[in-house]
């Protein structure tokens, strides 16, 4: 299916689109070539003319503008997409059965590739750095599409449900969160930028 057939039908119809997916056979290399790459490289694009190029003032302090910080910033959010990507389908996929869901690898990939399309989609608002945060409220969004999602795609009982979709939005969450704090620790220093120099101070 084409990229944008699809963006626009898991976000419009999702509990179609689901049953349409369970029954491709995508595996998780392949969702990230063709579908999770496309929007993260978009998504990191938008981040570097953001924090780049243009740069944002908070209480008059201009923090970002440079083009490394941008490079830099763009890297953290590409890498960390692709990097927490594949350690949530594994973490997601292995607690399948304490929640009676099917344990598939393939499916667990689906449905945490096909569930960020609107964070995926939020992150392009970056480009704009004073309505970024509006883009970051798009994943809300996502919680719904998981919720819809689990039964078709993982199988998860009725009663099974709540619990697993709390559990699978902390383990993406804090899986993001943690591999973009270890890459920027990792990535500032190498591209000669101090979180105190891009304050001004």
């Amino acid at each position: 299916m084409k990229l944008i057939d699809r963006i626009k039908n898991i976000i419009l119809s999702p509990n179609t689109e689901w049953g349409i997916i369970d029954q491709e056979s995508d595996t998780p290399i392949s969702l990230l070539k063709n579908y999770l790459l496309p929007l993260g490289i978009a998504g990191a694009i938008a981040t570097f003319i953001g924090s780049g190029i243009i740069g944002t003032n908070v209480m008059g302090v201009k923090i970002g503008g440079t083009l490394t910080y941008g490079i830099n910033q763009a890297l953290i959010s590409l890498l960390a997409l692709v990097i927490g990507y594949y350690i949530a389908i594994y973490v997601v996929d292995l607690l399948a059965p304490t929640f009676k869901s099917e344990k598939d690898l393939n499916k667990t990939a689906q449905l945490v590739a096909y569930s960020n399309t609107p964070a995926l989609l939020g992150a392009l608002l970056a480009i704009l750095p004073s309505i970024s945060w509006i883009g970051a409220l798009f994943g809300l969004y996502g919680f719904y599409l998981l919720y819809i999602g689990l039964p078709i795609m993982k199988k998860t009982p009725e009663q099974q449900r709540i619990p697993y979709i709390i559990v699978t939005i902390l383990v993406m969450l804090v899986l993001y969160f943690i591999v973009a704090a270890i890459l920027a620790a990792i990535l500032m220093p190498i591209f000669g930028i101090s979180r105190v120099s891009e304050y001004g101070i």
